[in-house]
């Protein structure tokens, strides 16, 4: 009985081909919509979550101070307060994993006829583990190359590819500001962070290297600024107290006086960012959400338009024997075949427009299985809800009344 009743509700829909394929269309731009929205906001969220986990976990960076010059206030990290000293003492604070003290810098590299103008950070061999960075290649540089203040780098993919193409860097020479440095190792891709700068385009070498052959330091032993790993998420707000007490004690700073450094957390930036990105992409999703809904009214306006054109056909079907719920359930297959039909059209240009998205514009987009069924799920019951009013009412209707219907 039902595949009659489905035959019989192809052949209704097929008699009005125009007007179901414009009803239809409804459902297919709702689907569409919502998979397209809800793959970029997914996709911009995985590029956050994926800058976070590039930064570390639980991190803090404690910047060194402001000064003053000639009336000009200069920002933070332009007053060297922060010292290597410091940055053991952090390390010896319960609950702290490890410590990076770090000096900047920018210099010009050259090997061979290629020359590439990067950043080079002068840190401690704990850096790599602060920033959960591996080596694509070769080995990092030791403690004892910190002693020695060795001529030694590591450089990231970004400097490796213009200065070295497909050769191995591991073992050359490079000369930076024309001094002779030895590539240990290769660091592994960390790609951008979450201000859009190129993390790959680094050179690390030992922090006494960076502070008595490259960059030089106003005060011997001093850092622009120090990273510390926390043990978890849990006790990084005590660990910022223990930092805060920790440095104004070190610093004598007296009560009530500003501290010369800041403490930064950057878990709690990244996620707050995360945050952000999960909140655009609900959002996104609402809002295509809507086109489901005028989708479905649009499947109840044209079904109670045929109810209406074909209610002495209805008194007929009455007349010779059919029940209620044999027209309730003939009205309802038809709203259901198109609902049905139109989420499986939209599913395949949702997915097709975010992959077109991602190889024409390069917008990141992640298409899930659980985003595809929710739409087709919330698109069908849709249409199924706005379908059951005009066969309901189709129904109800009285058989004499029907045929009498001009």
């Amino acid at each position: 009985m039902i595949g009659a009743m489905l035959s019989e509700a192809w052949m209704a829909m097929g008699a009005n081909r125009l007007r179901t394929v414009l009803t239809m269309l409804g459902m297919v731009i709702g689907v569409g919509a919502v998979i397209l929205m809800l793959a970029v906001g997914q996709g911009a969220q995985q590029q956050v979550q994926a800058s976070i986990a590039s930064m570390g976990s639980n991190l803090f960076i404690i910047l060194s101070g402001s000064t003053t010059s000639g009336g000009a206030r200069m920002g933070g990290g332009a007053a060297p307060t922060l010292t290597l000293a410091d940055a053991q003492a952090i390390e010896e604070l319960p609950a702290v994993v490890a410590v990076a003290p770090s000096s900047p810098g920018t210099a010009q590299l050259v090997y061979g006829p290629n020359n590439w103008s990067t950043q080079i950070i002068g840190s401690l061999p704990s850096f790599l583990t602060v920033r959960d960075w591996k080596l694509s290649a070769g080995a990092p540089f030791t403690d004892s190359d910190v002693r020695s203040a060795t001529r030694v780098a590591l450089l990231g993919q970004t400097v490796t590819k213009n200065l070295f193409g497909e050769e191995d860097p591991v073992g050359k020479t490079i000369r930076i500001k024309n001094s002779p440095y030895v590539v240990l190792g290769v660091l592994a891709a960390k790609g951008q962070s979450l201000d859009g700068r190129d993390q790959d385009d680094t050179v690390l070498v030992p922090v006494t290297t960076a502070q008595r052959k490259l960059f030089g330091t106003q005060f011997a032993g001093t850092v622009r600024f120090i990273m510390a790993q926390a043990e978890s998420d849990e006790v990084m707000p005590k660990v910022e107290k223990s930092i805060n007490e920790l440095l104004r004690q070190r610093h004598r700073i007296h009560e009530g006086a500003d501290n010369d450094f800041s403490v930064r957390n950057l878990t709690a930036m990244a996620n707050t960012a995360a945050e952000t990105a999960q909140v655009m992409s609900l959002m996104l999703g609402a809002i295509a959400s809507i086109s489901l809904l005028v989708g479905g009214i649009g499947i109840m306006n044209i079904m109670l338009v045929s109810v209406t054109e074909r209610t002495r056909e209805i008194g007929i079907r009455m007349a010779i024997g059919a029940r209620g719920r044999d027209i309730l359930l003939q009205f309802l297959l038809e709203a259901i075949i198109i609902s049905v039909i139109g989420c499986l059209i939209g599913v395949i240009l949702g997915v097709g427009g975010a992959y077109a998205a991602n190889k024409a514009g390069g917008m990141a987009v992640l298409v899930t299985m659980a985003s595809i069924v929710t739409a087709f799920a919330v698109a069908a019951t849709v249409g199924i809800f706005f379908g059951w009013y005009p066969a309901r009412k189709a129904s109800l209707l009285r058989p004499i009344d029907a045929l009498r219907f001009q």
